[in-house]
């Protein structure tokens, strides 16, 4: 495993540490917590570039980081595609 960059190999290890000793349950929401802050992290990106598109544009702009223009073209055929 690689060691994130921002992050010191003593916390690293104690990160894991804690990640094993928590319950399943407990894991599942911390990465729904996670998922999320990321997915909130990468929608304020787009929009600190784009700042004139609306919430639809920003949620399209997120879906083509996601899943890629190809699948993004399947499930919005007729829409215009902004840039992430």
């Amino acid at each position: 495993m690689t060691l994130p960059l921002d992050t010191s190999a003593d916390a690293d290890r104690t990160q894991i540490e804690v990640y094993r000793r928590m319950g399943g349950a407990a894991r599942v929401a911390a990465m729904f917590r996670l998922n999320h802050l990321a997915r909130r992290a990468a929608m304020a990106g787009i929009r600190s570039r784009h700042p004139d598109y609306d919430d639809d544009q920003v949620r399209l702009a997120f879906a083509r980081l996601v899943l890629g223009d190809e699948w993004v073209r399947r499930i919005w055929p007729d829409r215009e595609l902004p840039a992430p």
